[in-house]
């Protein structure tokens, strides 16, 4: 059954709303239609007789109860949902990305509120400069797949720049209400009197927070943020997409790549592979990895870039295929996981674990106001989120683009092996994707723009790839 589209019109209206995270309580504030927003503002009567707007001493009751109205509109326009908390079980072990938590463990609850709000949130924003081509200032209603891919990214970053099993330090102050689960004690750092290791402490947690702080800069709303939406709009032009339009996950991946590549000077021994035709070509991989020695060194092998592959994939026709849920399971439980861009339809999401039947996310459908990135000092509370939420497998899109990071070769063998053995788990005849020897085509580094539009990729057998033409595109799957 097809898919209906609702007309892009409908969402160019801004959003204005606290830059905290919806956790704390805040009402959205924004702008509807000016016919709805006149029928409000007259019932509570903050238009004067001549047509001007109330001095500012309107009364706290009328100015609360127009956010209110304002508030509602904003959470229809936009599908945010206010649930405060979200049920996870006590005896089923929760997976984020590599990691297992069992919540009814105090120690590994925290553990999992801490690293669940250490993720980078990036959401829809208003205000910011205007977008090259276009009057738009906001990406409310059109940018949530390049809010999800951006999210993508970020993981990758954090786990390419920071020690492993690193934390924000701020994630340790989590509200209690955030989660269906009892609170515990929260954990403390134990150290020692020792002046010589409180010092080493004390610059290892500067260093990580001022890279931490730089990575988060990086996806400014501002045309200088080498991974921000100006930079990522400029990136899909030569796939044909503009501000405004919608983007799918597979171009998404192509525009990430792209991006990387223009910001070597900013993130250095890093690369991003887009698997083509179901694929990850190992040769095409250790091709874009290696880098030759300089000349007049000796060495035994060429130095290694780090890499983040990206694997579009369609996960049924027009609904999940329910045989692959196990199957996207076990790439959750891979540590070189950094998660999944998709969604539902029409409404993109960052999929980063899973517990039973249900997909943990972060949801981008949340329009802030823009920080200014270039300030020092900017704050850091609106990248974070400390509101877990669920969806069900079933109501998952299939169309999606699946990420991994791999620091080093030795990494990057191990991850071969472990997807390998975690795609085998597929009860369908062939796998989601594969990794296979040898080279594709390209490189595989062709721009999306050169697939033919209505097209999806499919693994048709076990040692070749083809493409079908159909009629569902991978990128008809987008937005709110």
């Amino acid at each position: 059954m097809a898919i209906r589209k609702r007309p892009p019109d409908s969402w160019s209206s801004p959003v204005v709303m606290n830059p905290s995270s919806p956790c704390e309580g805040q009402n959205p504030e924004g702008d509807p239609p000016d016919d709805w927003f006149h029928l409000s503002t007259m019932s509570l009567g903050t238009q004067g007789s001549d047509g001007s707007r109330d001095d500012p001493e309107e009364p706290e009751e009328k100015g609360r109860l127009k956010s209110k109205l304002v508030s509602a509109w904003n959470n229809v326009k936009y599908g945010w949902s206010f649930k405060s908390k979200a049920r996870f079980s006590k005896t089923s072990p929760l997976t984020m990305l590599g990691q297992s938590y069992l919540l009814s463990h105090g120690v590994e609850r925290e553990c999992f509120r801490r690293a669940f709000a250490t993720l980078l949130w990036l959401t829809y924003r208003r205000g910011f400069p205007q977008l090259d081509g276009s009057s738009l200032t906001t990406d409310s209603g059109w940018g949530c797949m390049l809010r999800s891919g951006q999210m993508l990214l970020a993981q990758g970053l954090l786990l390419h720049l920071l020690p492993p099993g690193w934390t924000w330090l701020s994630a340790n102050h989590v509200s209690k209400d955030d989660m269906e689960v009892q609170e515990s004690r929260s954990l403390g750092l134990e150290v020692t009197n020792k002046g010589q290791r409180k010092s080493i402490v004390s610059f290892l947690e500067s260093w990580t927070e001022v890279t931490h702080r730089r990575v988060v800069s990086w996806f400014g709303d501002h045309p200088i943020a080498p991974f921000g939406l100006h930079q990522l709009v400029e990136q899909g032009t030569s796939s044909g997409k503009k501000a405004g339009d919608w983007y799918g996950p597979s171009i998404v991946a192509h525009i990430l790549r792209k991006a990387v590549d223009a910001a070597s000077s900013e993130v250095s021994n890093l690369t991003v592979y887009v698997a083509q035709d179901c694929a990850v070509y190992i040769d095409d991989v250790v091709r874009l990895c290696e880098r030759p020695l300089s000349e007049g060194s000796t060495g035994p092998s060429p130095a290694w870039k780090s890499v983040i592959i990206l694997v579009p994939v369609r996960l049924g026709g027009e609904v999940l295929n329910p045989t692959y849920i196990k199957c996207v399971k076990n790439l959750l439980r891979l540590e070189c996981c950094i998660g999944i861009i998709g969604g539902k339809p029409k409404h993109s999401l960052f999929f980063v674990g899973y517990q039973d039947e249900q997909l943990l996310y972060l949801d981008p459908h949340y329009s802030q106001s823009t920080v200014d990135i270039t300030q020092d000092n900017f704050p850091l509370e609106s990248f974070h989120c400390k509101c877990p939420r669920k969806i069900s497998f079933s109501r998952m899109d299939p169309s999606c683009t699946i990420g991994f990071y791999a620091k080093s070769q030795k990494e990057f063998e191990l991850l071969c092996s472990a997807v390998s053995t975690a795609l085998s788990s597929s009860t369908e005849r062939y796998p989601i994707f594969t990794i296979a020897e040898g080279q594709g085509q390209d490189g595989g580094q062709e721009d999306e723009s050169d697939a033919p539009p209505n097209s999806v990729t499919h693994i048709l057998t076990k040692d070749k790839a083809r493409l079908r033409r159909t009629n569902n595109s991978m990128d008809e799957f987008v937005l709110l």
